[in-house]
């Protein structure tokens, strides 16, 4: 997958972004907005076995954000299954030198058409810490709707914080909202 937006792509990733990817993963700024499963520190290894299992993915459901070989970030969705086969839940992290710049919204409206397009879902969510207030301006900019507050739900970092819930359905996703859809 390759799609063009301002100034940067959507792209696969390829074993070729292991020094770049670990170079924009290993900020802590990054790390403690996202699940701990993200390592941090993020080291080449860390990218050499994020970037092995992306290769294989099949379906692709997530890509890098990137200005050709530079890896600013990351975007995926992590489809649902049984009674929850209708949705994905939608990840996303940049960079701190990108931050503030619309990247990621450009990033999150994009990705949301290619999720609506691509797969059978009829909603896409996502869970950001409460304060988070950088991706919640990114969700609300994109059309998300805020569904509530999940009281004391993450403990990061030996504290406990709560999640806020956005989500936006298929009949909500609109060209008001992305001008790139048809």
């Amino acid at each position: 997958m390759k799609i063009e937006l301002d100034g940067f792509q959507l792209r696969d990733f390829c074993s070729d972004d292991a020094e770049s990817l670990a170079k924009s993963a290993n900020d802590p700024r990054v790390a403690v907005q996202l699940r701990d499963l993200f390592p941090s520190p993020y080291t080449l290894a860390d990218a050499e076995e994020w970037l092995a299992i992306a290769e294989a993915q099949d379906p692709v459901t997530n890509v890098a954000i990137a200005d050709g070989p530079t890896v600013m970030g990351g975007i995926g969705l992590v489809l649902q299954d049984d009674i929850a086969s209708k949705s994905a839940e939608l990840g996303y992290w940049l960079a701190v030198d990108y931050w503030g710049r619309g990247i990621a919204t450009q990033a999150v409206q994009r990705f949301v058409r290619f999720g609506f397009e691509s797969f059978d879902l009829v909603r896409i969510f996502a869970c950001v810490k409460a304060d988070n207030t950088g991706s919640v301006r990114v969700l609300e900019k994109s059309g998300f709707t805020f569904e509530g507050r999940l009281r004391q739900a993450i403990f990061k970092n030996g504290k406990l914080m709560d999640s806020l819930m956005y989500s936006i359905l298929r009949d909500e996703w609109s060209a008001s909202i992305d001008p790139g859809a048809t």
